[in-house]
């Protein structure tokens, strides 16, 4: 058995199904052999195309059928399925090394050698370009170019300068590798490819194998795989099958597309036009040394019934540039693509929904397949998380990262953990993790109760000292409810819990040591909270073969200078691990990635997400070689990821039913359709329908037949409900917005601060209010200790650094002026501290008024002087007089009964001390400044001497309306007079305000 005359090369076009086409193609040529298909070789691209032909054989062939050996050439592992074959050529071929070996250690290379340049480079952003250099290496060794021989370039002096430092890194980087890969005995695993088919094509020249070989789909333009195919084509029992080559495309376009040659010695090559879909196939083609008219059609069809037709107007909508001018003059039935529609969604939301309807929609036909192909994985797990409404799992084939998987997202959880020294957010994300406490639902119920209690601890400006600061938050709350007489238990119960695993999580702490320090620490860690969960199923398998490598090779990669860099590190390490979904989903239902999609078949096919950015999605520059060197070592352009990109879209659209999909708008902001998509709609006009019944199918599912808006709630609570304490701060918000008041203090509903909040204003008047506090209690109001207590308290306050250092200059500065008016009224005006922080307490119409006193001042004649602290600007006299803003009234009300214990004199005056920039005066920009509430012009201006009796009569008014009266709490009452929206969702303002209420 020799070689035949002329190569056997076919091409299948994309609507008869390249799958089935090919099963049944070789079905009637080997079938009825000697050891019929199973003494066959058939070479795919990867395992997904394996799948893809050996379903296509079960759908035609009778049961017991012994089925030809699948070999994917694209694997990494080609040494493993090309088995016999490479024997004995694989003997004398070096071993690769291993991807994760060579990431680590080129990582650590372009760490050290850009450190030789005085370049800091973080431990993460090694890894980056690591992945950078190895792509390009790979290219370089595909492509037959000799990384040694980049120095010699006469184009480097003509580069920018960082192009040329970035030559000049990649060849020192190139030249350390080798040397390395010498000391291990390894070699590239492009090289590995590259020599161990180039011995099985020789040897198959030589010794052709027993059975047949045919080469199904495999396009890669490498010329070790172009040199394979050329031997296979060329063995008598040997064929090389396409798919969808133009063989129709007229000779002048097809020669426009390139690659070109030199017509000159000395002359740059004319561009290709490598964004063409034809163009990869081209160049595998005369790599081969075939012409295209030596390609034939494969014989026999498969189950596709779609239309030729629709191929010619694919191929003229892909047409080179200079030959689009043709569109115009295109008879009707060459534009047709009958079958195809467009559906352009409002959203993405939209266009998952209308996606999935589509898909349901083809299940109620019996036999029918469906198939969504797209590039955009967010749009691919909406779709499915869609499809799960009617109980159909659909899973990704192309897989999701290790680092979106529980086990990941865990061992991420803990890196931001070690590398924040287990800060309030990061420490209760990791607490909170489901893998987290999950042996049964008693267990994880009993664990979030207490990480539920531990977060309402940790709500507000984050303490100091890491683990150890929460045990003395623990200790000061269950201080402070003492105090004021409150149940202290849940926070008891808290420290005990809190003892028990503080130690657990102590290993964090010794993260920042070394690589394989926090890999040792978030090992134990992982463990103690999560036990054999972690390494548990497929993906903890993968987890703990990542993590058993890392922990033997981690010590030869990249240095992690600071503990910071341990989240990003992990999760590239973990996002390069994808984890696809194992077989067992619907039968007639797919979701597929572009590289997962080719050479697949459905009888619907959605081709979404296409738009510019997407689907084609945007080629990533090279951080290392530069364009034109590119270009001159005759490398792949950046952009032929898009003609690839357009090939896949070409093949997809030969399927029988095909929509192709857009959302105009995304997360991101508005979409730009695919170039693809406009090229489509500008050749076929309106041959290319739109599919608005999806859409209005999507807009209409989750749209209620009847919609009853609800009215503004007015509730009204029993009598007994509404005799609540009132507190001074409350009568603002009772008289303005009731229903706010109801769910406060009647429902008891309290505004959470966030977790790990910024200091905010609130949070420096809580400061001042505690500095003044602890001055009046210890240090008996002396002004002089006043500056020193608020350094003292600012330092314990545990605030992040930046916001410390932009509040506590003001926060002094405030205090000092404190402390300096506070001197200046007593030498001038005789003033006397007389209470400070103080509670109050009255029975006021049948309600307790209560309330807390900032500070009180007796004068020299005894009467009284309210004084309110603020942080911001104070009230405005207009709203006193409007019956808000009356808490220095009230105050004096509450002092003038024996509310406030020791005083009970007459309050004489009322003031508002602010801390903010004086508005006018000597004293204006500077921090601090006096205003009353009282005064004003007109016969409506308020009295020192009217002043309680103003807010006794507001405050009389609110009393018997609504806490012992039975007026409804009625929602926004006065929005002008209520600034603070903490209930709008539990009214649900949106859907009444400005709808007939005022």
């Amino acid at each position: 058995m020799g070689s035949r005359a002329k190569p056997a090369v076919y091409t299948i076009p994309a609507h008869r199904g390249f799958a089935d086409a090919l099963a049944a193609g070789m079905l009637d040529r080997f079938a009825e052999a000697e050891r019929g298909l199973s003494g066959g070789m058939v070479l795919v691209p990867n395992n997904r195309a394996a799948r893809a032909i050996t379903d296509a054989f079960v759908r035609r062939a009778a049961p017991g059928l012994l089925l030809p050996r699948m070999v994917p050439v694209g694997d990494l592992d080609i040494g493993e399925s090309l088995g016999l074959a490479l024997d004995p050529v694989g003997a004398d071929v070096p071993p690769a090394v291993d991807p994760l070996t060579r990431k680590l250690a080129v990582a650590r290379i372009v760490q050290r050698r850009m450190r030789i340049d005085d370049e800091r480079v973080s431990a993460p952003e090694a890894l980056r370009l690591a992945d950078q250099f190895a792509r390009a290496l790979d290219q370089l060794m595909i492509e037959r170019k000799d990384a040694a021989a980049l120095d010699a370039l006469p184009l480097a002096e003509e580069l920018a300068d960082h192009y040329r430092r970035s030559l000049k890194l990649f060849a020192d980087v190139a030249g350390d590798w080798q040397r390395h890969l010498s000391s291990i005995g390894r070699i590239d695993v492009a090289d590995r490819r590259n020599r161990l088919l180039d011995g099985v094509a020789a040897r198959w020249r030589e010794s052709p194998p027993p059975g047949f070989v045919v080469a199904a789909g495999v396009t890669t333009a490498a010329p070790a795989v172009a040199g394979l195919l050329r031997a296979v084509a060329e063995l008598e029992r040997g064929q090389v099958v396409l798919p969808d080559l133009d063989i129709a495309m007229p000779d002048e376009e097809w020669a426009e597309i390139g690659p070109h040659a030199p017509r000159e010695e000395g002359l740059t090559p004319e561009p290709s036009l490598e964004t063409h879909p034809q163009f990869h196939l081209k160049l595998l083609l005369d790599r081969m040394g075939i012409a295209r008219d030596e390609v034939m059609r494969w014989v026999r069809s498969g189950e596709s019934d779609a239309s030729p037709r629709r191929a010619h107007a694919i191929s003229n909508a892909f047409a080179p540039p200079e030959a689009t001018g043709k569109w115009r003059d295109l008879p009707s039935e060459r534009r047709s693509l009958a079958g195809v529609r467009v559906l352009e969604a409002p959203d993405s939301a939209a266009e998952a929904q209308a996606i999935a309807i589509l898909i349901r929609e083809a299940l109620e036909e019996p036999g029918k397949r469906a198939a969504l192909a797209t590039p955009d994985r967010e749009l691919a797990r909406r779709v499915a998380a869609h499809l799960k409404r009617w109980g159909i799992e659909a899973d990704d084939s192309a897989g999701r990262p290790l680092s979106e998987q529980p086990v990941g997202t865990l061992m991420l959880a803990l890196a931001e953990a070690a590398a924040q020294d287990s800060a309030p957010v990061a420490l209760l994300t990791l607490l909170k993790h489901p893998l987290v406490r999950n042996a049964d639902e008693a267990q994880r119920l009993a664990w979030l109760d207490r990480v539920r209690t531990l977060d309402l601890l940790l709500r507000g400006p984050r303490s100091a000292g890491g683990l150890g600061g929460i045990a003395e938050r623990i200790d000061r709350r269950i201080a402070d409810d003492e105090e004021r007489g409150l149940d202290t238990g849940k926070w008891k119960q808290l420290k005990g819990w809190w003892s028990e695993l503080a130690p657990q999580l102590a290993p964090l702490r010794q993260a920042g040591r070394s690589v394989n320090a926090a890999l040792e620490a978030l090992r134990t860690v992982g463990e103690a909270l999560a036990g054999d969960r972690v390494w548990r199923g497929r993906e903890g398998r993968m987890l703990a073969e990542l993590w058993t490598d890392l922990e033997t090779g981690a010590a030869f990669g990249p240095d992690l200078a600071e503990a910071e860099e341990l989240p990003a590190w992990i999760e590239t390490l973990l996002a390069d691990i994808a984890v696809r979904p194992a077989y067992g989903g619907h039968p007639r239902v797919a979701i597929y990635g572009l590289l997962e999609a080719r050479l697949q078949q459905a009888d619907l096919v959605i081709c979404g997400g296409l738009n510019e950015g997407t689907w084609p999605t945007l080629p990533q520059p090279d951080p290392w070689l530069a364009p034109r060197i590119r270009r001159e070592l005759g490398l792949p352009a950046l952009e032929r990821s898009i003609g690839l990109a357009a090939h896949d879209l070409a093949g997809l659209m030969g399927a029988p039913e095909v929509v192709l999909s857009r959302a105009r708008r995304d997360r991101g902001g508005p979409g730009v359709a695919s170039r693809f998509l406009l090229r489509l709609q500008a050749m076929a006009g309106s041959n290319l329908r739109s599919d608005e019944r999806a859409l209005a199918l999507a807009a209409s599912i989750d749209q209620p037949e009847n919609v009853t808006p609800t009215e503004r709630p007015e509730p009204r609570p029993s009598a007994d409900q509404r005799r609540v304490p009132l507190n001074i701060t409350d009568l603002d918000r009772l008289k303005a917005d009731p229903f706010a008041f109801y769910a406060g203090r009647i429902l008891g509903l309290r505004r959470l601060d966030p977790v790990d909040a910024d200091p905010t204003p609130a949070w420096r008047g809580t400061a001042v209010h505690d500095i003044l506090e602890l001055w009046a209690k210890e240090d008996g109001c002396d002004p002089a200790k006043l500056h020193e207590r608020a350094v003292a308290l600012l330092g314990s306050q545990g605030a992040h650094p930046l916001m410390r250092a932009l509040w506590e200059p003001r926060l002094l500065q405030a205090i000092d002026w404190i402390a300096e008016e506070t001197v200046r009224l007593r030498d001038n005006e005789g003033r006397a501290i007389a209470a400070i922080e103080k509670q109050g307490r009255i029975d006021y119409e049948g309600v307790t008024l209560k309330g807390r006193v900032d500070r009180i001042d007796r004068c020299a004649d005894g009467s009284l002087v309210i004084v309110d602290y603020k942080t911001g600007k104070p009230p405005g006299k207009s709203q006193v007089r409007a019956g808000y803003a009356l808490q220095l009234g009230l105050t004096g009300l509450i002092v003038e009964r024996g509310g406030v214990e020791g005083l009970s004199s007459h309050a004489g005056g009322f003031e508002y001390w602010s801390l903010g920039k004086a508005p006018s005066g000597a004293r204006k920009g500077e921090l601090g400044y006096i205003e009353t509430p009282i005064g004003g012009r007109g016969d409506d201006a308020i009295t020192a001497d009217d002043f309680v009796a103003h807010a006794a009569h507001h405050l009389r008014e609110a009393v018997e309306t609504w806490l012992t009266g039975d007026a409804p709490f009625t929602a926004m009452l006065h929005p002008e007079y209520s600034p603070y929206g903490d209930y709008d969702h539990l009214m649900r303002l949106d859907e009444w305000y400005g709808r007939g209420a005022s």
